[in-house]
C-alpha cells in the first residue's frame, strides 16, 4: 500500500474520494457514503491528535494483537469490523461539504510533525509508520466498500 505521507499515494487516494457519487450503495456495511466520510474524517482526526479518546478496555486486551494483524501485516480490515461509536457520525454536513472536509485532513496528514503524541484508542502506542498504514488501510476499505 502506498504511503499517504508520499505525495504521489496521497493524491491518488484524494482521486479515489473524489470518484464517489453521494448515493453509492455500499457492498457491505450500513454507513452512508456521506457517513462513511465523516467516519473516515474522524481516523484522521485522531491521529492529529484534534479528537482525543480514552484507550478502552477491550483495546489494552486485544489492541497488541490488532495492530500486528492489521496494521504492521498485510490482512487488510475485515468486511463488517466493529466499530467503537465514538468513530460513527450521524450529524453530517452534506456529501460534498464531508468530502471536502475528507480531503482537507487527508492533505493535512502528510504533514508527519501533525501526528499526535498520545496513543490509538484501541491500537495503543503507534509510531509514524504505523499511523501511516493505518490511515491508508482505513481508507481503502472504505473506498472499496463504496466501490472506488
Amino acid at each position: 500500500m502506498k504511503s499517504l505521507f508520499d505525495e504521489d499515494g496521497n493524491a491518488e487516494m484524494v482521486q479515489r474520494l473524489e470518484a464517489l457519487v453521494a448515493d453509492a450503495k455500499p457492498g457491505w456495511g450500513k454507513l452512508t457514503c456521506t457517513k462513511m466520510l465523516a467516519h473516515c474524517r474522524q481516523g484522521l482526526r485522531v491521529a492529529s491528535g484534534e479528537l482525543q479518546l480514552k484507550r478502552a478496555l477491550i483495546g489494552r486486551l486485544l489492541g497488541g494483537f490488532a495492530k500486528k494483524k492489521y496494521i504492521t501485516g498485510d490482512a487488510p480490515f475485515p468486511r463488517n469490523s466493529p466499530t467503537d461509536p465514538k468513530f460513527l457520525v450521524d450529524d453530517t454536513d452534506g456529501f460534498e461539504e464531508e468530502r471536502t472536509k475528507l480531503v482537507e485532513a487527508l492533505k493535512g496528514f502528510r504533514d508527519r510533525s501533525r501526528l499526535t503524541k498520545g496513543a490509538h484508542p484501541f491500537f495503543g502506542k503507534l509510531d509514524e509508520n504505523d499511523w501511516d498504514r493505518l490511515m491508508a488501510k482505513h481508507l481503502d476499505h472504505h473506498l472499496r466498500q463504496f466501490g472506488v
